[in-house]
């Protein structure tokens, strides 16, 4: 296991490395919602963050490019005079440094000086369509409905000059990190705005974190069949980077139904410069797999939990059945056979699913489960804390498939399993949500590392309450039940040799100076309230 990069960051309340402005920008742009609902309100907003990102990179590069051209000394142009004027209007320096094109019209200073004109929702819109027709990658991915008369133009142009402030300061606060980390940062809130549909495009950061860490992706093929607003690829690429590796060392493939998600994907991973194949369109999995002939080095997912219409009857003779036809009222298994189907000959997978996926025997689900147990491609699981998720109250878990357990540079586990029950390790961030601390990532991580046999992950070792390596045979005994708290046991309380009398003295004398403590607090407050006339 590589040795982990930690970077010193504050935390807000999400669980998301923050630099302190992000929650009052949000406080503020949600003030500034008036009575749009989250779901319409997300749209505005980060589409004005993804324009403010795209100009900002242009005329960064164009300034660069300009102070290159005027530098008479350069050898650049010593030998290629005739490109000194031109170079800045060049299209193809920009592309070559992953930058967009973005046309005067287009440009943010333009449209942070007319922030106060009436007409800002048709300029915003116009600026839309001239990013995409210069872009076409970008074709079809940016929102155009500014202008509508239902959406209060004083409120929009308070939102640009709010959004106009992001990015600016020292050196560090405008690299392209920071409009990034906005994005991200909205993308959560907005998620519990929304409730139970934020889930529809954002998984929990702390969520995404566990999967990354526990699979390391560190080279190869990426693929998430559902992949919301690219949370997945985001933090893999985070990954790469913070272990030395480079932007572009993971290809990144997925897929999503949802046409507006899929819109926010491209956008999340074009502010992050990832390039990314999601298909020409948003398009189902089932119905329409756009990378069919894909074999993946690593799956990452968090599929909607028990979907029962998702056209099972349409599908039921599919190559991708291998282990059994899943229900045609629940899409759990067709999940978890998709992706397995995806698995390149060495790949890892870890997804999200119900609890219910890892005990169900309706429908045949006991039967597809045991022969993927025996097929020995089930890896490790992991059962999750509740409140983890905006999109419902439906206990999760984690699942972990390895299509080859016998490698070379790592412990042969084959004919195992590793449990490992992350329930009590929630720390709650307000009433309604729990998340993973860093420190609780890192204790399952090091404990699934360790599993494998990794040289810097430490010795493995049972431990009761929290983690159980367990034999196939095990697993037959529970009849497939992969469930974790049916094999870790109970965790160890430590022994307590006080004798009883003893320590019912001791607490007794401790309740009584308590009393007494009491006692002499009450007095203190009378005697304050009797000096201010209120005896």
């Amino acid at each position: 296991m590589a040795a982990r990069k930690k970077k010193d960051e504050k935390k807000d309340g999400n669980g998301s490395g923050a630099l302190g402005f992000e929650a009052k920008l949000w406080e503020t742009a949600d003030k500034l919602r008036g009575h749009m609902d989250a779901a319409e309100y997300k749209h505005v907003v980060l589409g004005l963050v993804f324009l403010k990102y795209i100009s900002d990179a242009f005329e960064e590069r164009h300034t660069f490019l300009l102070s290159a051209a005027a530098d008479s000394k350069s050898e650049y142009f010593i030998k290629q005079p005739e490109v000194r004027i031109t170079l800045a209007e060049d299209r193809d320096e920009y592309a070559a440094d992953n930058v967009f094109w973005v046309p005067k019209e287009a440009r943010w200073s333009k449209l942070q000086a007319s922030a106060r004109q009436p007409t800002i929702g048709k300029l915003i819109d116009d600026a839309m369509e001239a990013v995409e027709k210069a872009n076409p990658t970008l074709k079809g991915v940016l929102p155009k409905d500014y202008g509508r008369p239902s959406l209060d133009k004083t409120r929009l142009g308070e939102l640009v000059d709010l959004v106009s402030g992001i990015g600016l300061g020292d050196a560090e606060s405008r690299s392209k990190d920071i409009i990034g980390r906005v994005y991200e940062y909205f993308l959560s809130r907005f998620a519990s705005a929304e409730g139970k549909l934020g889930g529809e495009f954002y998984t929990p950061r702390c969520v995404v974190a566990l999967l990354v860490e526990m699979l390391e992706p560190f080279k190869g093929r990426v693929y998430d069949p559902c992949c919301g607003s690219g949370g997945m690829f985001v933090q893999s690429e985070k990954f790469v980077l913070a272990h030395g590796g480079r932007l572009g060392d993971i290809s990144v493939y997925g897929q999503e139904s949802n046409p507006t998600t899929w819109r926010l994907c491209k956008m999340n991973l074009a502010i992050r410069g990832i390039e990314g194949n999601l298909g020409p369109g948003q398009a189902d999995s089932f119905h329409n797999d756009v990378h069919k002939d894909l074999k993946a080095d690593f799956v990452l997912a968090n599929p909607p939990f028990n979907v029962s219409d998702w056209g099972g009857d349409r599908v039921r003779e599919d190559v991708r059945w291998k282990y059994g036809v899943p229900p045609v009222g629940n899409a759990n298994y067709a999940w978890i056979q998709h992706i397995v189907h995806h698995l390149g000959p060495r790949g890892f997978a870890g997804f999200v699913l119900a609890n219910g996926s890892m005990s169900s025997g309706q429908s045949g689900e006991g039967e597809i489960r045991k022969a993927l147990v025996e097929a020995d491609l089930v890896d490790c699981m992991v059962s999750l804390p509740g409140q983890l998720f905006y999109t419902t109250q439906i206990p999760a878990c984690l699942w972990f498939l390895a299509r080859d357990k016998k490698n070379s540079k790592l412990r042969d586990r084959r004919g195992q399993v590793l449990f490992i029950d992350a329930r009590k390790l929630g720390t709650m961030t307000d009433r309604t949500h729990s998340e993973f601390t860093d420190e609780a990532i890192a204790r399952i991580a090091r404990a699934y590392h360790a599993w494998r046999g990794e040289n810097d992950a430490g010795k493995y070792a049972d431990v009761p309450g929290f983690c159980k390596s367990a034999s196939l045979e095990d697993v037959t005994g529970h009849g497939f039940v992969l469930t974790p708290g049916r094999y870790v046991g109970a965790e160890d309380i430590e022994e307590d040799d006080e004798p009883f009398d003893a320590k019912m003295k001791r607490l007794t004398a401790k309740l009584g100076e308590q009393f007494a403590e009491g006692q002499r607090l009450e007095e203190g407050i009378r005697k304050n309230l009797r000096e201010l006339g209120y005896g």
